[in-house]
């Protein structure tokens, strides 16, 4: 089974990239020095605006997210896992995770990158405001 998803958001000034086990796009518009796991802001979807397909895919244990960030040039592949755990249904945030932890607002878990390790120029890129394109592709084998 196989799923993808397309997601446009922008950044904002206030773009950190700092966080160490998280991060996240939003719907919401505004970002404060406080949120420095949230790269993207202005999304035109959260978790609960993913089709019914893409959510079905990945809620199973053994899904794989990969998620492709494209921002001024930039491209950054992320690959988390999914779980049967998961809601996906806050209709504003979307946060991936180094954790297991799961709730409404996570779309993937185990991910191999976070805030403070994504590429440097990407968060410069997001600081400068410019468009963010997020491709979410999910798989889970059966």
């Amino acid at each position: 089974m196989k799923a993808q998803e397309f997601v446009r958001c922008r950044g904002h000034p206030l773009v950190l990239g700092t966080h160490p086990t998280t991060f996240e796009v939003t719907r919401e518009d505004h970002l404060t020095a406080n949120g420095n796991c949230i790269i993207g802001i202005a999304a035109d979807k959260g978790c609960a605006g993913l089709s019914e397909d893409f959510k079905r895919v990945l809620a199973h244990n053994d899904a794989i997210l990969v998620t492709r960030l494209e921002c001024g040039g930039v491209v950054a592949d992320i690959t988390s896992r999914g779980s049967a755990r998961m809601t996906l249904d806050h209709p504003a945030d979307m946060v991936w995770r180094r954790s297991t932890f799961v709730c409404g607002r996570t779309i993937g878990i185990h991910s191999d990158l976070v805030a403070a390790t994504l590429p440097e120029e990407l968060i410069r890129n997001l600081a400068l405001g410019k468009e963010m394109l997020v491709t979410l592709t999910a798989t889970c084998p059966g």
